[in-house]
């Protein structure tokens, strides 16, 4: 017996309520831009600037005890990451200490670099700091800038590609299902105020891939029909698509969902905000590849037949016997 998460032949209709789903989806869209222009991304340590401290320690790195020992300094952002290495000898342990730029200063002063290597010593007497490295806010907008290009880049590969394999329709379908997924992450970042770093950047690139993955699997089909029912709606061939497919797309979200629920719990706080948005995208993803693009398509139409011939219709005296 088959594991199946839902009957094999299902019979949804996905676009009953297309009109409030896709509405939804807009307001939703415009809702994350207002809050982001209202609120504002709380950028971590990679784009809005700080210093970089390496500890060497011959204790057991505990993330807890060197946060508790940084708090009372209030230096807002602090990231703590332990580096593995096999070159390490075994009484060896090494994290990175990163602090964001203070208010109006270019780098972290050395009196704040003192007083947090003075506090991790209460930790372990005998910590060393081997290197120290400042990255400056020239250097953090150059980031921002690099990020917003990686989004860009890979949203206008997708669009080419999916340009060439199915119709323009399409194409557009998939470009709005993509803006749907990266507009509402941003959102949510931006209303929860979810640290946003360079890892959420590779985070929403892998949205970016996942939904595309999802969609043109649902596109897929969806050509398939429209050739196979040339004269059944487009709306019906649309619904049947998502039909044929929800097995599959239930089954790879639901795997990858188990997954990172156990990364969000378990996985502790350096790659929570990855997580995070990883898990809000494939929703998000999974929704719109669907609610959105498909609703685009039908909105937009196209055409019945890709073959480029068209069957010979014949004259007013096609059906005489010579």
């Amino acid at each position: 017996m088959r594991l199946r998460l839902v009957p094999e032949n299902t019979n949804f209709n996905f676009f009953r309520f297309a009109r409030i789903t896709f509405g939804a989806s807009v307001l939703a869209v415009i809702a994350s831009i207002a809050i982001y222009f209202a609120v504002g991304l709380n950028f971590g340590i990679d784009f809005r600037g700080g210093t970089t401290l390496r500890t060497d320690s011959t204790m057991p790195v505990v993330v807890a005890d060197y946060r508790a020992a940084l708090e009372p300094l209030e230096l807002g952002d602090i990231s703590i990451v332990e580096v593995n290495d096999p070159t390490f000898d075994d009484d060896q342990f090494v994290t990175q200490v990163r602090i964001q730029a203070q208010e109006g200063e270019e780098s972290v002063s050395n009196t704040v670099i003192n007083s947090v290597q003075d506090a991790l010593r209460t930790i372990d007497p005998e910590m060393s700091f081997p290197a120290t490295e400042s990255v400056g806010p020239k250097v953090s907008g150059e980031l921002i800038q690099s990020a917003i290009y990686a989004v860009l880049g890979a949203l206008t590969a997708i669009v080419i590609y999916i340009w060439l394999r199915f119709e323009w329709q399409f194409a557009v379908g998939a470009v709005a299902a993509l803006v749907h997924d990266v507009a509402l992450t941003i959102g949510i970042f931006s209303l929860f105020q979810i640290r946003f770093d360079l890892a959420i950047v590779a985070a929403i690139l892998t949205i970016v891939g996942y939904s595309i993955n999802d969609t043109v699997v649902v596109f897929d089909r969806a050509r398939e029909n429209l050739r196979k029912f040339k004269t059944k709606p487009l709306v019906e061939v649309l619904n049947l698509s998502a039909n044929e497919t929800l097995s599959r797309t239930l089954m790879t979200s639901g795997t990858t969902l188990l997954a990172l629920i156990a990364l969000l719990v378990l996985g502790g706080d350096v790659i929570r905000g990855f997580v995070f948005a990883i898990t809000w995208g494939i929703i998000v993803g999974t929704y719109s590849s669907i609610y959105v693009a498909k609703n685009v398509v039908l909105m937009l139409g196209v055409k019945r037949d890709w073959s480029g011939t068209k069957k010979p219709t014949g004259n007013q005296f096609a059906d005489i016997d010579a």
